[in-house]
């Protein structure tokens, strides 16, 4: 008895583990590193069940993601752009004061700050409710205005990525850098991808058409624009890309109503 009973435990441990491994697996890398036959197969089992996400643009880097679940998140989360409730998640960067607050709403329960401490780069892969979030991490400037040549500060920004419903979006935080293959390779598969397109403040417009054109997902959604020509950044990023310029704040969409043509959306206040 002592023996079966001790047995009984380890399955449990085994079974416990093994879901918790299943419940932090990334859907966007695992497709990304499929073969090329699996790969629409599986999607097309998970956009028959996927609901509606909501995208909300709130102002500069701020968009509002609520799932199907009712989780609602907000990416470089200053506090100054509100859209809503309270976010139960809210990512930032630390690159200026207008991407991140070290006194966000003590109400709010998740901060996830996309630097790290102690020289040690910011890592997240965690479930909350219905949503998996993941970072990559890139260098940054530290101070604005210096060239490629200029000091850096190792993992200051993050790239943060939500897996949702069948969908993996990303946002691109406040990129200075190019990102190179192992960059790729950790983002995986991107659907809809919101990237800056300031031109001066991240990157240059030929830099993060580069990177959009590369990432080529079915959405692109600016942010960080000021007064970038939209024409400007449509040209540099090439005809492949169509352009759907709205005048809502708030795309919903699922994996079903994917453009089939990478578009461009510029939700209203872009």
């Amino acid at each position: 008895m002592p023996r079966l009973l001790a047995l009984l435990v380890l399955l449990g441990a085994f079974i416990g583990h093994a879901r918790a491994e299943e419940a932090q697996r990334s859907e966007c890398l695992a497709m990304a590193n499929a073969p090329p036959r699996a790969m629409p197969v599986s999607f097309r089992r998970v956009a028959a069940k996927a609901d509606e996400v909501a995208i909300t643009y709130a102002g500069h880097s701020t968009y509002y993601i609520e799932t199907p679940g009712g989780i609602r998140i907000a990416t470089d989360y200053s506090g100054a752009y509100q859209v809503g409730r309270l976010p139960d998640v809210v990512t930032m960067n630390r690159a200026h004061s207008t991407h991140y607050t070290l006194f966000p709403d003590p109400r709010i329960p998740h901060v996830l700050h996309g630097w790290g401490e102690n020289g040690q780069a910011a890592h997240y892969a965690m479930r909350i409710g219905d949503v998996y979030i993941r970072n990559v991490t890139t260098d940054i400037r530290r101070y604005w205005g210096e060239g490629p040549g200029g000091e850096m500060i190792k993992d200051g920004n993050s790239i943060f990525i939500f897996e949702v419903a069948g969908l993996c979006i990303g946002h691109l935080g406040h990129l200075h850098v190019k990102l190179d293959d192992s960059h790729f390779a950790a983002i995986g598969r991107l659907d809809i991808v919101m990237v800056p397109i300031d031109g001066t403040y991240t990157m240059s417009l030929d830099g993060i058409s580069e990177i959009t054109r590369r990432l080529r997902s079915a959405v692109v959604l600016p942010m960080h624009r000021f007064s970038t020509p939209l024409d400007e950044f449509m040209r540099l990023i090439g005809q492949q890309f169509e352009i759907d310029q709205r005048s809502e704040r708030t795309l919903r969409i699922s994996r079903d109503t994917l453009p089939a043509t990478p578009t461009v959306i510029i939700l209203d206040g872009v």
